[in-house]
């Protein structure tokens, strides 16, 4: 018998490509979705949004056979969905695309669009190789199936992804913060791709914390919030300030601090960074003086060369000219100690990879920074230890059940806040932020936010880089790159127009 939604929709001569009704899962006393659902209709692309801890994760690994639900069922195309231990019956049906590439670089692109579907027979590698070649050039995916895996970019391991998820004759793809690790370009060219595989019948759910793509992109948007479903609505019939209402619960949308609200600095002010002539990775000749309390923002495109000179003022990158000083004294050319030991902290752009260690707990990621203050000889007092985690939870009002919770137990939002624990927990004369709220929910965005301002109103100078205008909002001054030079440099009072029009004209020069 079909349900009321589906009558609904084949009455409007729509069927749904996959549904979800009635879901309800527990960990423990937790209850991470409390009857729940959700419609997609076929060839749409359908949002679903939330803060972090909102469930949108856990319905995830339902919607993808991962883990069964306590109650509910998910249905594809009005057919009950296959059994846990049915794989294949899974990926004909649906597949994802994370947020953490599922890509495995040690292996070709060839090795990774046919991993696990190789069957017991002796593997040909040129038919594998000619076939993969055929399967992407009949996505239209520019890439060579020869090279490892490693070696492509983020979009095109997003591309060689969403291939062998079509190609496994799923019709249904979900893309988990797809945009977070890409540039402005990059993504116009996700969400054309989407486009036109919408015009031949494939249906998304995009997870987003950028609203801005969400009425770009999809056409129905679905808002969870403490477990539970809050609402579902055509985009064009929910503004802005409403969505952000209905994820937070809070009347009046997203409040990012602003630079304006701090006293400004002058010449008077001591430098605390400064740049000399620097060159390296992407870019060459930038000098810069950042004093104490300000907060410097660098924007531009991906290939502009921001984050390479983020990366080398830190030390995870050499520089090929020029200094890095810190309170007047040179800090060692690509030492990442070095930095340390100078007083800079850092959040890095991946925190999966860069910024956490995920089988770690909250306390241990939290005193990576200061493990040398701690104890002697590296042993650390686990009393110390847990002491740092639980000032790190308390200052950066983390979500967790203690500072010995493993970091990988964490939502994006709050794991983000750990990675800024850790950052500041040795009192840094100069922070890098790398950005430092990709993939965070609205809330989690303005916790973050307003700890570099009350960082900066504590005396630290600090770097920003980020593709987010919310991000820079907080910035005294904000830099524009264009092939690793500064092009354009606004002061506190730019505008979204200024700053995009600035980025946009200097990528057409």
């Amino acid at each position: 018998m079909m349900s009321l939604s589906e009558q609904n929709a084949s009455a409007a001569g729509v069927k749904l490509a996959a549904e979800a009704r009635n879901i309800t899962k527990r960990f423990g006393r937790t209850v991470a979705l409390n009857d729940v659902g959700i419609e997609i209709h076929d060839g749409e692309s359908h949002a679903l949004v939330g803060r972090n801890g909102a469930g949108k994760s856990t319905l995830v690994s339902i919607l993808t056979g991962l883990q069964a639900p306590d109650s509910g069922e998910v249905t594809f195309g009005g057919v009950a969905a296959p059994t846990l231990s049915d794989r294949d019956g899974w990926r004909h049906n649906v597949a994802c695309v994370y947020q953490r590439s599922t890509i495995m670089p040690a292996l070709s692109v060839a090795e990774n669009l046919f991993i696990n579907r190789q069957g017991r027979t002796l593997i040909s590698w040129s038919r594998m190789r000619r076939q993969a070649a055929e399967l992407l050039e009949s996505f239209d995916v520019n890439v060579d199936v020869t090279l490892p895996a490693s070696d492509l970019t983020v979009e095109q391991r997003q591309l060689v992804e969403i291939a062998r998820a079509l190609s496994a004759g799923a019709r249904f793809i979900i893309l988990d913060e797809p945009t977070a690790q890409l540039d402005g370009p990059a993504i116009e060219r996700l969400f054309e791709r989407m486009r036109t595989l919408q015009d031949n019948g494939i249906t998304f759910l995009f997870i987003s914390h950028h609203l801005e793509e969400i009425y770009e992109v999809c056409q129905k948007v679905t808002v969870y919030r403490d477990a539970r479903h809050i609402l579902t609505a055509p985009v064009s019939e929910l503004g802005r300030a409403e969505l952000v209402d209905a994820m937070t619960g809070e009347p009046g949308g997203l409040h990012v601090p602003g630079a304006a609200s701090r006293a400004a600095v002058d010449a008077k002010t001591p430098v605390a960074l400064e740049l000399r002539e620097l060159s390296g990775d992407a870019f060459h000749d930038v000098s810069l003086k950042v004093r104490t309390g300000e907060v410097i923002g660098f924007a531009g495109s991906a290939s502009s060369g921001k984050h390479q000179i983020a990366e080398t003022i830190y030390g995870l990158r050499r520089p090929s000219a020029g200094e890095v000083l810190v309170n007047d004294r040179k800090v060692k050319p690509g030492s990442v100690p070095d930095a340390l030991r100078n007083k800079i902290g850092c959040v890095p752009r991946d925190r999966h990879h860069q910024g956490l260690v995920l089988g770690l707990t909250i306390a241990e990621n939290a005193a990576m920074t200061v493990l040398a203050k701690l104890g002697p000889f590296g042993t650390v007092p686990p009393g110390q230890l847990a002491l740092v985690g639980s000032k790190a939870i308390e200052s950066y009002d983390i979500v967790a059940s203690g500072p010995d919770q493993p970091v990988s137990d964490l939502s994006g939002g709050n794991q983000q806040k750990v990675v800024m624990a850790r950052a500041l927990a040795d009192d840094p004369s100069v922070l890098v932020l790398i950005n430092p709220t990709a993939g965070v929910d609205v809330k989690s965005k303005e916790s973050l936010l307003g700890v570099v301002d009350r960082v900066a109103r504590d005396g630290s100078a600090v770097v920003v880089i980020s593709d987010e205008l919310d991000d820079l909002r907080v910035c005294d001054r904000v830099l524009v790159l264009f092939h690793g030079e500064v092009a354009h440099e606004f002061g506190r009072d730019w505008t979204d127009q200024d700053l995009v029009a600035a980025i946009e004209g200097v990528t057409e020069q």
